[in-house]
């Protein structure tokens, strides 16, 4: 039965005071949701909660079944609702960045359940398996507490494989898997866990050092429960892994090679393209973009080829190069040593080109033996700011014949400094950002800066010889083949055969290197858009800086104006810096006026 309230009565209702709530503002409800969020991302992934510094289930490890998957993504979509919600033009210049952000966030972890990814935890060079081995190099063990933590989660490895497993046979059961040429060789990087010497195992041997704060007696307990937990827990989880990768998952991954021909897969691999280049681009055009880029970096090898005055075709050059010995280390330690060197120089060249610079130091060591073989020629790995470890520059000293030194100085700029450690410390120590910022990546911007970071070296006087000037021109070369390659394979049907052989002409990356890169792309599409985008757009805004501003021109604070706000999607990076350009003129011309005359 339907109540009428007496109208007086709604009025005497209406009339006290706070009797109708007063809607959130917009800043109060995106900082609500910008916490609600995070916490829930630590809360479902206790492996992430500890590489941010979070003591929250550092004795677990994440349930990645499909179950609880799904319910993350219902929660996901939900919070994207309420997010889409918040009128964003009543937020001020931060909080609207802050706000696209997260938007695009959250609508990528809901794309990515939706279109399968979960299926899908490995790629040609790594996976969870080796994701989960860096637990023995990172993590810290400073009290019995810390080792008991750790000792749980070594325990509880044998379910995460399984969860894991089952989601990879729903995978081959979908044909949600990476091609299966990609995989050969994968069962390497299984291959240190399994022996059946317990004191040899990785997992073990970082308990052979804690630290005397723990009583004598109960580290040898640790030590103990140490042996059971990689005896009973990680021996027979990474056996049961490699014996289904061997037996089940490589014979039936899908023969096919591009992304469309995985279910759904023009969409998503349309999505991809949209994520890794944060740009509103189609395949077609980061094709065309690509073939426009290989073209003109061609020519300008060929030009450098000829002031060499080498008797011989390009094609002659690049075996050249492959092939003589002098531009290859004979042993790791030189390799490693000759990284450190590029780096400790370029250290000292940094305050003539930055403003502000990250605390936290790096260091540059191998990359670990068991995932080297597949592996690309160098990576960063950071650390959370106020742990006790640094940044890591990785270098591949695996088959030393195909990693040549006049291509390290590029390597070294672009993992390292002024690249990816500078940029990822740097906004790791942004306090004013909230967490998802300081701690997120995306790779457009971060691979972009990377590669402008190698482009910049020339003008920092990094390449000293004519062959590391060639170096640099291959690595951009490199990334501009990306684009024709990673499009070619996943939306217009090129060959594994043909890839690799675009590369190797194109390119004096040795033919082991092209052969490892191109997998990568197969079995990761769309990563491989990333660097390219980013650098086209951070030099184009570095052109727009120095026509505009002339003379007035700082590079310091132009690349302080494009890293102050951590990695951010490219169009709001454009934003940004054009925002800055028009201050900075506005700025200049006021002080001109104010001028005594």
């Amino acid at each position: 039965m339907l109540r009428v309230v007496p109208r007086a009565a709604l009025l005497s209702v209406v009339a006290l005071p706070f009797a109708v709530p007063r809607a959130e503002e917009p800043a109060d409800a995106l900082e609500r949701l910008v916490a609600e969020d995070w916490e829930a991302r630590v809360a479902a992934n206790p492996l992430f909660a500890t590489s941010v510094d979070r003591d929250e289930g550092r004795d677990r490890l994440p349930d990645v079944s499909p179950e609880a998957l799904a319910r993350r993504a219902a929660d996901d979509a939900k919070r994207l609702e309420r997010l889409r919600a918040i009128d964003a033009d009543a937020l001020d210049r931060d909080g609207r960045v802050t706000h696209a952000m997260l938007v695009r966030d959250i609508a990528e972890r809901v794309d990515a359940f939706r279109f399968g990814e979960w299926m899908i935890p490995l790629n040609a060079d790594s996976g969870f398996h080796s994701s989960f081995a860096r637990l023995a190099d990172t993590t810290e063990l400073k009290s019995a507490g810390d080792v008991r933590a750790y000792l749980a989660r070594l325990r509880a490895f044998p379910g995460y494989v399984e969860q894991h497993i089952e989601n990879m046979r729903a995978g081959l059961e979908s044909g949600m898997t990476p091609p299966r040429v990609t995989l050969i060789g994968i069962d390497a990087t299984v291959a240190p866990y399994v022996g059946d010497d317990v004191d040899s195992n990785p997992f073990q041997r970082a308990l052979l050092d804690l630290p005397d704060s723990i009583d004598g007696e109960v580290r040898a307990e640790l030590i103990e429960e140490g042996r059971a937990a990689v005896r009973d827990a990680i021996i027979p989880g990474y056996r049961e892994f490699a014996r289904f990768l061997r037996e089940e998952y490589i014979p039936g991954a899908r023969t096919t090679l591009g992304a469309s021909e995985m279910p759904d897969g023009d969409a998503y691999y349309a999505a991809l393209v949209k994520q890794f280049t944060t740009l509103d681009l189609t395949p077609k055009e980061v094709h065309e973009r690509g073939v426009s880029e290989v073209s003109r970096i061609r020519a300008e090898m060929e030009a450098l080829v000829e002031e060499l005055e080498f008797e011989g075709s390009f094609a002659e050059f690049l075996a050249f190069l492959r092939t003589d010995e002098r531009f290859y280390a004979r042993t790791p330690d030189e390799l490693l040593g000759a990284a450190a060197r590029i780096c400790k120089d370029v250290d000292g060249m940094l305050p003539r080109y930055f403003g502000a610079l990250p605390r936290q130091p790096y260091g540059v060591e191998p990359v670990p033996a068991s995932i080297a073989p597949k592996y690309t020629s160098g990576r960063y790995v950071g650390a959370p700011p106020d742990s006790t470890r640094a940044g890591t520059y990785w270098v591949n000293t695996y088959d030393l014949a195909s990693r040549p030194l006049y291509a390290l100085p590029a390597l070294s700029l672009h993992e390292a400094v002024p690249g990816h450690h500078l940029q990822i410390a740097l906004t790791a120590e942004m306090d004013h950002l909230p967490p998802f910022r300081r701690n997120g990546y995306i790779s457009a911007f971060g691979e972009g800066w990377a590669l402008y970071c190698e482009w910049l070296g020339v003008e920092m006087g990094v390449y000293g010889t004519p062959y590391e000037e060639f170096g640099r021109m291959t690595y951009e070369m490199w990334r501009a083949s990306r684009l024709v390659v990673d499009t070619g394979i996943h939306a217009f049907g090129w060959s594994r055969e043909r890839a690799i052989e675009f590369l190797a002409s194109n390119t004096a990356l040795s033919l082991h290197e092209c052969t490892t890169e191109v997998d990568r792309y197969i079995s990761w599409p769309g990563q491989a858009l990333s660097y390219k985008t980013g650098e086209i757009l951070i030099r184009e805004l570095r052109m727009d800086a120095e026509r505009e501003l002339g003379e007035r021109f700082d590079l310091r604070a132009f690349h302080d104006a494009v890293l102050e706000n951590g990695a951010v999607p490219l169009d709001v990076l454009r934003t940004h810096v054009r925002t800055w350009i028009a201050e900075s003129k506005r700025g200049a011309d006021a002080d001109e006026s104010s001028a005594p005359r």
